[in-house]
């Protein structure tokens, strides 16, 4: 059964490199806009060869794990305290709801005029674009627990702590990682957009560098790998869900 469905969907990604494959050797597809999947292939093991390609991902990944880290940690953090708290809630709502509406790209010239076009700047951008999903689904989790549960707690004489870290924060466990899961694509987003506007290594800055240098195919290059990257990181992230929440 797991075969059939591997092989289910690879159907349609196979289909469409065929097509466009040959498309772009008969003249249909214009090869300067879309380069053919075997020119990206060999601009692919040309960039890996030289080492630029497996540079330019660690460098993206260093400022992903640093950023969607704190992100995480800020979202579930705020999230929660705002989930318990509607005093907490009620002080910070104005702030939040200005706030979250703001689009990531519109961070980056604001932290680079504060802090510069280093390393920090865009951690911070990610820690930004990851926070808002994260938070968002830990608030609505806490929030949305079912009353019957934190009955049951009160019936044992659970006392608060107890009640948050032994029933709130499980039953809410679903949502955080529906957070998590969205969060790490808005941390690649966030990545991708302040490595194209200041960066000198990255996998945005090779969009951006290949774009200026006429080479198409090393710009898809640099697409596809952060496709498959962030297809990967969201695997895993579902497979630590499934671990973690058995009972779900």
């Amino acid at each position: 059964m797991r075969g059939k469905k591997i092989i289910l969907s690879l159907i349609l990604p196979v289909v469409l490199v065929i097509l466009w494959e040959i498309g772009g050797r008969t003249g249909s597809i214009n090869p300067s806009l879309f380069p053919t999947p075997g020119r990206i292939f060999q601009a692919f093991l040309k960039t890996m060869g030289n080492g630029k390609l497996e540079a330019n991902i660690f460098v993206s990944l260093r400022r992903v794990f640093l950023g969607y880290l704190a992100g995480a940690f800020l979202g579930i953090l705020a999230g929660v305290i705002m989930g318990l708290s509607e005093t907490v809630h009620t002080v910070f709502s104005v702030i939040f709801e200005v706030l979250r509406p703001i689009p990531i790209m519109a961070w980056v010239p604001v932290l680079i005029l504060w802090i510069g076009i280093g390393e920090p700047s865009k951690v911070i951008v990610i820690m930004i674009g990851s926070f808002w999903p994260i938070f968002l689904n830990t608030y609505d989790g806490i929030r949305n627990v079912d009353r019957k549960y934190i009955e049951v707690a009160q019936i044992f004489r659970k006392k608060r702590l107890q009640t948050i870290f032994e029933v709130m924060l499980p039953a809410a466990l679903p949502s955080i990682f529906t957070g998590l899961r969205v969060g790490i694509g808005s941390a690649w987003v966030s990545v991708i957009g302040a490595e194209l506007i200041a960066a000198s290594a990255g996998l945005g800055f090779m969009i951006s560098y290949s774009r200026e240098l006429a080479q198409p195919a090393n710009m898809y290059v640099a697409v596809l790998v952060i496709g498959i990257i962030g297809y990967f990181i969201n695997v895993i992230i579902k497979k630590v869900e499934v671990k973690l929440l058995k009972w779900n």
